[in-house]
């Protein structure tokens, strides 16, 4: 056939046909999904589902035959997570496509769980779990956004528990199911609206069964929460319960009213712990001060401070006491010196020409005119006539040289 043309189109007929023909291509699958709807009408030949991916917002419609249903050991009803097997088929009439199952098997607790701890393995193995990537909760968050089912005993707890704690505190509550096919694109409809409007941000629900808590172990919600900026804390089921949710929120409680007192700090506890860090900050100064004062008595109680004036008079005393020292040295040395040249005066004495003089001797000079006087020193020297002075112990007298004697 040639191809379709503004001015040869094809009719419908044919585009019916070839889509059909395309999918009749596809053969038989194995899908697997939640169903959201059943309805198998009594006394009818077929039954009607809807097939759900419960990690988006697809779904496939699927026939069966209703002995199918009722022959299937474990009672198939809405939420139950199945796998599929059949065949696609366009319907031309109506234009519509429609999965004919041939065989639907319930995906047991055993399986669910190893899936969980294959998807845990694969989150792990990304880095989703790293502690590193935990943000820290707000000391005291301004407003709490809140995710839960409505009038639930988890909201009540919550509520209660962090009000009575710090009455002033603001919750931003969003109600959407938590359990069953279209609990994960509520709640991530829920994460991405209060993303940015509340400082923290708690997802929180009661115990259930493995099936009940599926949601929270949900690939899609897992990366969701693990990609928010505003901390996230998981509240969900008891103790024992541990969904993927726990792991990837940077905050896990055991229950929905340990996430309360986990976010919400206690005002009494915090008046009290305020009240006795002032008590032992006022003791501390009062130490303090006690302390210093202690430390300037005992310096006022020194005797550099008690008695400045006693300091200058030591050692006025000492100076005092250095000057007469050094006075009597000194006078010791100049009589000691005194001595001294007393003794040598007397040796003076006793070697000079007068003590010699004294003794009787007479020291004999030659007068030149014009010139100084000399001493005789030899009888050959002064002849006759030459005229001496000669000088005894008391004084002197003149003469002349009237000859020699040898």
């Amino acid at each position: 056939m040639t191809a379709s043309t503004a001015e040869e189109p094809w009719p419908v007929r044919t585009v019916a046909m070839k889509v059909a023909g395309w999918i009749d291509r596809l053969g038989s699958i194995w899908v697997e999904g939640q169903l959201t709807q059943i309805n198998a009408r009594p006394g009818t030949r077929t039954a009607f589902l809807v097939l759900r991916d419960p990690s988006a917002d697809m779904s496939l419609s699927v026939t069966c035959s209703p002995q199918l249903l009722e022959r299937s050991p474990v009672p198939l009803t809405e939420g139950a997570q199945v796998i599929l097997y059949g065949k696609l088929s366009f319907f031309t009439g109506r234009g519509t496509i429609s999965l004919r199952a041939t065989d639907i098997r319930a995906v047991g607790v055993g399986e669910l769980l190893a899936r969980i701890e294959k998807l845990r393995g694969l989150l792990a193995a990304e880095g989703l779990f790293d502690p590193r990537l935990k943000r820290p909760l707000p000391f005291l968050p301004r407003t709490i956004g809140l995710i839960t089912a409505r009038a639930s005993a988890a909201e009540k707890d919550v509520l209660t528990v962090a009000q009575r704690r710090w009455p002033a505190v603001q919750f931003d509550v969003r109600h959407t199911p938590v359990q069953g096919p279209t609990a994960v694109p509520a709640i991530l409809d829920a994460l991405k609206d209060l993303e940015g409007k509340v400082d923290v941000i708690i997802l929180a629900r009661g115990g259930g069964s493995v099936e009940d808590l599926l949601p929270f172990s949900d690939e899609a919600l897992c990366r969701a929460i693990s990609r928010a900026t505003t901390p996230i804390v998981s509240a969900i089921g008891h103790e024992p319960d541990s969904p993927l949710s726990d792991h990837v929120a940077d905050l896990r409680a055991a229950t929905p009213t340990d996430a309360a007192k986990l976010v919400v700090p206690d005002a009494v506890a915090e008046q009290n712990l305020v009240t006795d860090l002032r008590a032992r900050t006022a003791a501390a100064l009062r130490n303090w001060v006690a302390r210093e004062a202690r430390g300037l008595e005992m310096i006022r109680h020194r005797p550099a401070l008690a008695d400045p004036i006693a300091g200058i008079d030591r050692r006025e005393e000492e100076i005092e006491r250095l000057v007469d020292a050094g006075r009597r040295d000194v006078l010791r040395e100049l009589a000691k010196q005194d001595t001294l040249v007393e003794h040598l005066r007397a040796r003076l004495q006793t070697l000079g020409p007068a003590a010699t003089l004294a003794r009787g001797y007479a020291v004999v000079q030659r007068m030149v005119a014009g010139e100084d006087p000399e001493v005789l020193r030899s009888v050959d020297d002064a002849p006759p006539g030459t005229q001496i002075r000669v000088r005894v112990a008391d004084g002197a007298v003149t003469a002349a040289v009237m000859g020699k004697v040898r």
